[in-house]
């Protein structure tokens, strides 16, 4: 990995992972790998999207999945630099954003939510999951992200 190209991002923003393709030689090495991430996106929030992603495959993984995967490792060796800043703050004020792909789903058609709790300056929760219902537009999945960021941020107090 020391002469690997760069990514900017660890997962592609234009276009939708299917689930076709040819079938990879080693499921165990892909799924080995896969885990290893998902270890890693405790310190690396970033990665968490593009990371659970792949975990969605792991039962099935094809050829653009372990493409994923390469692309992941790509971002993480242009980013090996970066990381999360945590400090004493005075500030406690807790603020929460939340957002949502609409339809993020080819094969479901279900969107993907997200949401960040900081504390002060300090990121304190991070999460990003597929909600559980079709959402008829872009408005409605939003309602639901930010319902589902309010339910989140209640548990953590």
């Amino acid at each position: 990995m020391s002469n690997c190209k760069l990514a900017t991002t660890p997962i592609d923003a234009k276009g939708k992972l299917s689930a076709d393709g040819p079938k990879i030689d080693d499921a165990k090495k892909y799924r080995s790998l896969a885990g290893a991430l998902q270890y890693l996106t405790v310190t690396c929030p970033d990665l968490a999207f593009a990371v659970q992603q792949a975990c969605l495959h792991m039962h099935d993984p094809r050829a653009p999945h372990q493409a994923m995967l390469k692309r992941i490792l790509w971002y993480i060796r242009g980013t090996s630099d970066m990381g999360l800043c945590l400090h004493a703050s005075a500030n406690l004020d807790v603020t929460a954003y939340s957002d949502a792909d609409w339809t993020g789903y080819p094969e479901t058609h279900r969107s993907t939510s997200g949401c960040s709790v900081l504390l002060g300056d300090a990121l304190v929760s991070l999460s990003s999951k597929r909600q559980p219902t079709v959402s008829r537009s872009s408005a409605e999945a939003e309602y639901r992200a930010a319902v589902g960021c309010y339910s989140c941020l209640l548990q953590k107090i």
